[in-house]
């Protein structure tokens, strides 16, 4: 076998697998039918080389020469239509496509003849080549002003498009100036030149660009994804392979001899060293963007610190704030907006934007949206340019101009649980240019982790609105309570107050009575009043609302609300408040309903003729008064010590009725309030409960943070 044949080959072999991939992958698409057409011719003329390259005699050189001519004169022609569709200028071109295959076809004729290939003659390194006819020199003419209008007109679509169809005219342009530039020197042994097939290897490079180009930037419309591994073995492969066949014939030219184990030994530290340089690659990479391509190093690190922190945001309109203020300005995107679904609406509703001057028409879209639900069937990134250039059918229109709609380049799904949560939305780069294979990869990678941030939010939200409802039902079980106690209470003074009406008429004339009648009924009244306005106070819902309070007086309110309930069990409640308690900043309601709630558990614990201790008084911590505490105190049965951790547990309870929700509330609410809550209990001895509240919540929580931040100075 000639030596020289192996990188037509390759050349032979990679052609023809990329032809038949493309096609596979794209039969409907016109640029994929027409590529793999000049895959295949190009095949086809590289294993007409290597036919004759390993001719046995002149008579299969002879057909071998012929055939190498059937390959190489349609490929001009095929690539100025794959051209022209693939850049959608054919409607402007198509004459000019009808010319080029009609010089082909001419040529194909010719070649049947003997105007191109005389015959054969015998060649030091192509074994066998064909002897040039009288047409062959305006055959190599016109070949060559075919290609380079080929080339013009790439360079015209280069500088038309945007984007992703930019970058990969680019990966064509560059492809093919090496391939062609290789591929032409198959040429010079027809001119009598001495010439070894070198530039093959370059006709296998452009194969490998144009492989790559696919693979990362989606060239002509296929997504395929394949380990980083598979690609670079090919890669290897393709580059070590001919390295090999020229460190052989370096061998053969200057020893005249091949030394068979020193060029196993060499082409072993050739792929050494290739995977080697894989794993340099990527810290070479990094060092070069953070020092040269400073920029583009910046904002891969801004978007990553992004994907960290935004998790630790709850309020989801925050949330989207932050997502699309650092995406825009670390990426220079002009336009950005975040849509989440309304579960209430049952539609997608625009949460943040920059740069859409008018929203009026978009502030909300339907869950059958098309743009949606493409999304929701396909959970990947949608870039508009794609859409547009490949999407032909009806549902790809409407989804074309929903994009629009929102000025929408790229549209990013948000899909948690095979559901489509939300998008993000981002216009189109500063200047013009692609969103890159690293850029898809980064953002897709954000949008997760922004899904997460999301959820992570809205379940906050939950748990806020679900907190409001416990508080709620917890009052309102609490205020059924009371009811019934006070439709006692108020009872009695009502009947004094008859009582009293019904004597009046017959005793109107002793002034005694007259004076004892008003100060009695008077002194009922208001406690009636005073009563009924306790429990509209603690009935009626109200927002957290801090304020300097006397905490005696809401202590003394509180005692008196719980007096008829202890007056059925003959319970006294003994107080003990502090007289100089300095005020206190709280949420009155709030705390009603801690003290409520500690209150009648601790009469419902307590047996008859037992005592229930309420006490104030300060408490001074690190040399400042800035505490007080609440002491409530039962004689009740206590709870046992294994339960003891388990009274602020939400739906904990020892009672036969019932939420378990009251203690569970109180504690968060001290908490709100930068307070602390304790228990201490022992069986059939009683239960107490202590609570210490900040004087002033606000400088406790100051206080707080610059003790942590000390303590953190300390430690490093």
């Amino acid at each position: 076998m000639n030596i020289y044949s192996l990188p037509v080959i390759v050349t032979t072999v990679t052609s023809l697998i990329l032809g038949v991939f493309v096609y596979v992958r794209g039969k409907s698409l016109w640029p994929n039918r027409i590529w793999a057409a000049l895959s295949f011719v190009i095949a086809l003329w590289s294993f007409a080389i290597v036919m004759i390259m390993n001719a046995p005699n002149e008579r299969v050189a002879y057909w071998a020469a012929r055939l190498i001519y059937f390959g190489a004169i349609p490929i001009p022609a095929v690539f100025f239509h794959f051209i022209t569709v693939y850049v959608q200028s054919i409607r402007k071109r198509k004459s000019m496509v009808i010319l080029a295959y009609v010089i082909t076809g001419l040529f194909l004729a010719l070649n049947c003849t003997d105007l191109l290939v005389v015959n054969v003659k015998s060649q030091k390194v192509f074994r066998y080549f064909g002897i040039p006819g009288k047409a062959y020199i305006l055959f190599l003419v016109t070949w060559f002003v075919m290609l380079i209008q080929c080339f013009i007109e790439l360079l015209r679509s280069y500088k038309q498009s945007v984007m992703i169809q930019r970058n990969q005219i680019r990966y064509l342009i560059v492809a093919s100036v090496i391939g062609f530039a290789g591929g032409s020197t198959a040429f010079l042994p027809a001119l009598n030149l001495d010439y070894a097939p070198y530039g093959h290897y370059f006709v296998g490079l452009y194969t490998f660009i144009i492989a790559y180009a696919i693979v990362k930037h989606r060239m002509m419309d296929i997504s395929f994804v394949i380990k980083k591994s598979v690609i670079y073995a090919y890669a290897s492969l393709l580059l070590l392979i001919p390295l090999a066949v020229i460190i052989i014939g370096f061998q053969q030219f200057f020893y005249h001899e091949i030394k068979l184990w020193f060029s196993i030994a060499v082409f072993c530290v050739m792929f050494i060293a290739a995977y080697s340089f894989q794993v340099l690659k990527i810290r070479a990479e990094k060092q070069v963007e953070q020092y040269l391509f400073k920029n583009k190093y910046d904002y891969k690190r801004t978007i990553s610190d992004l994907s960290r922190a935004m998790v630790s945001i709850l309020d989801i309109h925050e949330l989207c704030r932050e997502i699309i203020t650092t995406t825009t300005e670390a990426m220079q995107v002009n336009k950005a907006s975040v849509f989440i679904f309304d579960e209430e609406d049952g539609g997608y509703k625009l949460y943040d934007s920059i740069g859409i001057s008018d929203t009026d028409g978009m502030q909300r879209y339907p869950r059958d949206n098309p743009l949606f639900q493409w999304l929701s069937e396909r959970n990947e990134i949608v870039i508009r340019e794609e859409l547009e250039r490949y999407g032909t059918a009806s549902t790809s229109l409407a989804v074309i101009e929903t994009l629009k709609a929102m000025g929408s380049e790229l549209c990013l799904p948000l899909v948690t649980k095979q559901k489509l949560i939300g998008i993000i939305n981002l216009g189109m780069k500063g200047k013009g240019e692609m969103y890159t294979h690293e850029d898809l990869e980064l953002l897709d990678t954000m949008a997760n982790q922004a899904t997460v941030a999301i959820e992570n939010a809205r379940l906050y939200e939950d748990l806020i609105r679900a907190k409001v409802q416990m508080q709620r039902a917890d009052r309102l079980a609490a205020l059924g309570t009371l009811t019934a106690g006070l439709a006692h209470e108020i009872r009695n003074p009502l009947v004094a107050i008859k009582t009293f009406t019904q004597l009046l008429p017959t005793r109107f004339d002793d002034s005694e009575f007259r004076d004892h009648f008003l100060q009695v009924t008077a002194g009922e009244v208001d406690r009636i009043a005073s009563l009924v306005t306790e429990l509209l106070d603690f009935a009626r819902p109200s927002q957290p609302k801090l304020n300097s309070e006397d905490l005696n007086q809401v202590v003394e309110k509180m005692a008196m609300l719980v007096d008829t309930e202890s007056h059925k069990k003959n319970i006294k409640i003994l107080k003990d408040l502090y007289a100089s308690l300095p005020s206190v900043t709280l949420d009155k309601e709030q705390i009603k309903q801690v003290l409520l709630n500690i209150l009648l558990n601790a009469v419902d614990a307590t047996p008859e003729n037992g005592t229930i201790s309420v006490s104030t008084r300060p408490v001074t911590r690190n040399g400042y008064l800035d505490c007080v505490q609440v002491v409530i105190a039962d004689t009740g049965k206590g709870i046992p010590a294994e339960d003891l951790e388990k009274v602020f547990t939400p739906f904990y309870t020892t009672k036969h009725t019932g939420s378990g929700l009251g203690l569970s509330i109180s504690h968060q609410i001290i908490q709100e309030h930068q307070g602390n809550i304790e228990v201490e209990s022992q069986l059939n001895q009683g239960t107490t409960f202590r609570i210490i509240l900040p004087v002033n919540p606000s400088v406790t929580q100051k206080g707080r943070q610059r003790r942590s931040s000390d303590e953190k100075n300390v430690s490093h």
